[in-house]
Order: structure tokens, then C-alpha cells, then sequence
């Protein structure tokens, strides 16, 4: 199977697995959406752009078992804790390489935390993950500009953040 049909199948799988929650599944593919434009548009490599792709569609599937472990909760720190298990699990069973299944399981399990990014890819999911809810918790501009200074850092990052929500970088 060649990388986009596998990235559709995990997508469509993950679509199953958050089903009937409609929000969530608009949100990882809002997240997958500016994660696959930002990589093309930064010229990652096939391989990172893959992972990259892979980790975005799955970046919130701890969220269902943290709620029913933890009577509801569903904090940043859980969903790392609880959500590398699963996409492993997932991505294995679809036939994603060991090497691809490690990498996009470190990045749900670090995707809430901002310090130390190491990796294009890594960079570009908080990015993504951030454009997306900033836009959906309706962040005021004060919030959306501290955010971009102090996380968003590639250039196309920075571009769409600031035509999503029509500021000037400084």
C-alpha cells in the first residue's frame, strides 16, 4: 500500500475510532489539513512529511480513554500519557514501519509540551494543533499573538497564523 493510501486508511480508521464525536473528528482533520500544507510548503522530506501526516491524524486519540479513565479528564499531560499506546497499537495494525510507529508515538506523547520541540515534524504538529484551537476556543488577540511569539517558528507557520486571525508580525 503506497504512503497516501495509508494515511487515508489511518484516517479513516481514527475517523471510527473518535465516531460519533463530530467535533473531534473536525479537529484532527483541521489539524491534519494545516500539518500536510505546512510540511509540503516547508519541503520536508517524504519520510518526515509521512510521520508528520500520521501523528496529526492521530494526535488526540488518547482523549477518549483519558475521559473514561479519568472521570472526563483529558488534560494535555493524559492525552501523552495515554494516547502513544493506542496510535502504536493502530499504526500497527495498518503495517506503518516500526521506525514511522515510534516517531508518531513520541509525538502524541509530547505534542502538549513546548519546550525542547526537536524535529520538523514535532514543530509543525504544535503549530498545527495550536491554528486549529486558537481558532476553536475563540482565543482573544492579546493570547493569539503571545502564542505566535513564543511557539510558532516556521515560516509558513507564522504566515498562516497571522492571515487566519489578520495581524502584522512585528
Amino acid at each position: 500500500m503506497n504512503n497516501a493510501r495509508m494515511l487515508a486508511t489511518l484516517l479513516d480508521k481514527t475517523i471510527a475510532f473518535d465516531s460519533p464525536d463530530s467535533r473531534r473528528i473536525a479537529h484532527l482533520v483541521k489539524v491534519h489539513g494545516y500539518a500536510r500544507s505546512i510540511g509540503l510548503l516547508e519541503g520536508l522530506d517524504d519520510r518526515t512529511q509521512f510521520t508528520l501526516e500520521a501523528a496529526a491524524i492521530v494526535h488526540d486519540i488518547g482523549i477518549k480513554v483519558c475521559e473514561a479513565k479519568y472521570e472526563g479528564k483529558s488534560s494535555g499531560k493524559l492525552q501523552e500519557i495515554e494516547g502513544p499506546p493506542l496510535a502504536l497499537e493502530l499504526l500497527a495494525s495498518l503495517g506503518f514501519a516500526r521506525e514511522i510507529t515510534d516517531r508518531v508515538a513520541y509525538l502524541v506523547g509530547h505534542h502538549h509540551t513546548y519546550t525542547d520541540i526537536q524535529g520538523l515534524d514535532y514543530q509543525i504538529l504544535v503549530e498545527s494543533d495550536f491554528l486549529v484551537n486558537l481558532q476553536e476556543k475563540a482565543m482573544d488577540n492579546q493570547t493569539i499573538k503571545t502564542t505566535y511569539e513564543q511557539i510558532f517558528r516556521t515560516e509558513t507557520g507564522k504566515r498562516f497564523c497571522r492571515m487566519l486571525f489578520g495581524f502584522e508580525a512585528d
